[in-house]
């Protein structure tokens, strides 16, 4: 029974892995060709799918690899559970700085762009990883059960082989007072505030009748800003249910001395992977120009070549429409200087349908004479 629980958790990361990269290549491509989402808050969007790719990517082997409890060297391990933790915490403070942005967006709507720059997003983003790293990598500085294994085996080894398990390197006063009071339920109750409040302004605003005009049509801005607002908060609600259960775990078990069934441990790490596989569909489901770019990928990268042929030439023939189509009515000669300048004449007619057409056609409209042009010159 538990061979079978452990392969079919295995095969669940796998696909897991499988989604979360290729769901979040896709929003990164989507940010890439669609200039309309090269937006400050789709910058901090795209360090959180980077940070899911690498969960994909990184995370999950390495998960597997400690499922199945391999003999490694303590430290081995320990920089192994700690990538996991600096990526969770690069998350977190991803979807903070999406939140601070929003909230600037509505709050100061008019000074906003000259306040968050794309240069300060930038710096944000490098803020944001390098903070992840200092917390995720502290157990590397000592917080860690070196001091427990070398009890426990009556030797000074100071790097000893243990079985790479997370709760036999890392240990549940970190995970618990650290991690979880310190750089995880802090951030999610201040975006919780943040987006409280931003709905209150957005309500405020659109139920204002005085509304100011800074803008061409401002109901039609803050509706705007309301559904984005509600499809970033379902991905925070989403994180949030993924990532919950398994810090109430190691809460139980710290305060509990109590270890939890192995298939509830499975369940809420299955929980917290897959939270990296979902940002993408709740993307596509809510943001339509990421339901666009993703389209436009997968009609132009993934359909037969036949189609993206016909794809290209109808778009060609609409960019030769949109230089400007020559109109229906007679084209009039056009004055430069003294002299008129004549519209070409057309080089594609149709044939004639009647005798009578081709008659006309054929029998000259004027008769030019140049002889007195030649007398005049030769005089």
């Amino acid at each position: 029974m538990a061979d079978g629980v452990s392969w079919l958790y295995i095969c669940m990361e796998v696909l897991i892995a499988v989604a979360s990269v290729i769901g979040n290549v896709m929003v990164v491509w989507a940010v890439k060709i669609n200039k309309s989402l090269r937006d400050t808050t789709f910058c901090f969007v795209v360090s959180l799918a980077v940070a899911d790719i690498a969960v994909g990517a990184l995370v999950i082997p390495l998960a597997i690899t400690v499922s199945i409890g391999l003999e490694t060297h303590f430290y081995s391990c320990l920089l192994s559970t700690c990538i996991m933790l600096v990526l969770t915490q690069s998350s977190i403070l991803a979807l903070l700085a999406i939140a601070i942005d929003r909230y600037l967006r509505v709050k100061i709507p008019t000074r906003y762009k000259r306040v968050v720059t794309s240069q300060r997003a930038a710096l944000a983003v490098v803020v944001c990883w390098t903070v992840a790293f200092i917390v995720g990598l502290t157990p590397m500085l000592g917080w860690n059960k070196l001091k427990e294994h070398q009890q426990q085996n009556g030797s000074n080894s100071s790097n000893p082989i243990v079985t790479c398990k997370f709760e036999e390197v890392i240990g549940m006063d970190y995970m618990v007072y650290f991690n979880f009071f310190g750089w995880v339920l802090p951030p999610l109750l201040l975006m919780l505030v943040i987006y409280i409040e931003i709905f209150y302004m957005i309500h405020k605003q659109l139920n204002n009748k005085k509304i100011t005009s800074s803008y061409s049509d401002p109901n039609k801005y803050y509706d705007k800003e309301l559904n984005l607002a509600k499809s970033l908060v379902l991905v925070l609600v989403l994180f949030a249910i993924s990532w919950l259960p398994l810090h109430i775990i190691n809460c139980i078990t710290l305060f509990c001395k109590s270890a939890a069934p192995q298939v509830l441990l499975y369940i809420s790490i299955l929980l917290t992977h897959g939270n990296s596989a979902v940002n993408p569909i709740v993307y596509a489901f809510r943001i339509k120009k990421f339901r666009t770019a993703f389209h436009k990928i997968l009609q132009q990268y993934f359909c037969c070549k036949k189609t993206q042929m016909l794809d290209f030439q109808q778009s060609d023939r609409k960019d030769m429409t949109n230089m400007g189509p020559p109109s229906s009515s007679p084209q009039q000669p056009t004055h430069i200087g003294d002299f008129k300048s004549y519209p070409p004449l057309e080089l594609q007619q149709q044939p004639p349908q009647t005798l009578q057409e081709e008659q006309k056609i054929k029998t000259p409209q004027q008769t030019y004479n140049f002889s007195h042009f030649t007398e005049q010159n030769a005089s």
